[in-house]
């Protein structure tokens, strides 16, 4: 598996460039911006992007979609609870803002259990809400994609609508912490000292 992992835009967004080594398809988890920066990534690894995938709904994950999926005639896969948010003004604002443009509407809706296949690779949607309703992690083996839901250093906002910290810390402690120590956390942020984590890292502070 191709994995890399791209800081973009102000908002310290952490995109990540996923690939299939065999075939070059590649995936792209919420692409928000410094669009030069991703595709030197992308095409140093020689990949077609065939999917945009969005953790959450957010203006700051996801307002640099149109850019991409215009490029790369890719689709777009979030979770059938935050597609609402894609279209509000709010999103077209502050998307704007961000140096992007509203998002377009996805062509799948994602729910827990789904499998997103990138080649032979699969990625297993897990369903975490409490930063959002529809807020998800992504997980292949020995490594989960946490988007707002977990940082190396504490958890995503609760106070925005649709937040939760019951649901939060429950995403947090049930599904995030019961996967197998050794898996590596890719946060949605790079908010404090490190880029990455471990299962077994943040259970010292959650478990």
């Amino acid at each position: 598996m191709i994995l890399e992992q791209i800081l973009v835009t102000r908002m310290a967004v952490f995109c990540y460039l996923i690939g299939d080594e065999t075939c070059r398809e590649g995936a792209l988890i919420d692409p928000a911006g410094d669009f030069d920066l991703i595709f030197k990534a992308v095409d140093s690894h020689g990949l077609t992007i065939r999917k945009v995938i969005n953790t959450h709904g957010h203006f700051d994950h996801t307002s640099g979609n149109d850019f991409v999926i215009k490029k790369t005639g890719a689709d777009l896969l979030i979770h059938e609870l935050e597609a609402k948010s894609l279209g509000g003004v709010v999103n077209r604002v502050l998307s704007r803002i961000n140096g992007g443009k509203g998002s377009p509407m996805p062509v799948r809706l994602l729910k827990d259990g789904d499998i997103i296949e990138i080649g032979a690779v699969k990625l297993r949607v897990i369903h975490t809400p409490g930063h959002t309703e529809g807020g998800i992690c992504l997980y292949t083996p020995g490594h989960v994609f946490t988007g707002d839901t977990l940082f190396t250093e504490g958890m995503g906002r609760t106070d925005l609508p649709g937040g939760s910290y019951k649901k939060i810390m429950d995403s947090i402690t049930k599904k995030i912490l019961t996967l197998p120590d050794d898996t590596i956390i890719w946060p949605g942020h790079h908010y404090g000292r490190f880029t990455k984590s471990t299962v077994a890292e943040q259970k010292r502070y959650y478990v």
